[in-house]
């Protein structure tokens, strides 16, 4: 129902760009957004977008660098990937729920993640 992909293998300072189709949801959330888990760290928060109003919430980490933006027509959510680097390393998810929730690292639906791993 929540479809991320778009993740690779790419060098540090390159870019990338994360797509993310939601369907078959019985009734959409206030927000949609990223979370992200690297290799032995919790999940975490990594940007959100409101369906309505397009209001962006983005984790100190990633501001400047990452971009989350929506198509509310085809109920996708993408988010631009720039200057990317080590530490940026994780599976990324595709999440839905109050912005809230999606600060706290919780969600409402989650789909299946894509991997991002940025080599120096």
């Amino acid at each position: 129902q929540l479809q991320a992909s778009g993740g690779g293998l790419v060098q540090a300072g390159d870019s990338l760009r994360l797509s993310c189709s939601a369907s078959g949801l019985t009734f959409v959330r206030s927000a949609m957004g990223w979370l992200r888990q690297a290799p032995g760290k919790e999940r975490e928060f990594v940007a959100a977008i409101t369906w309505t109003s397009g209001t962006t919430t983005y984790a100190a980490s990633v501001k400047d660098r990452f971009t989350i933006s929506r198509d509310n027509t085809n109920n996708a959510v993408y988010l631009q990937m720039n200057s990317l680097k080590t530490e940026d390393t994780a599976v990324y998810y595709c999440a839905t729920g109050s912005v809230i929730s999606l600060l706290r690292g919780l969600y409402d639906y989650m789909g299946q993640g894509t991997l991002v791993t940025v080599s120096s």
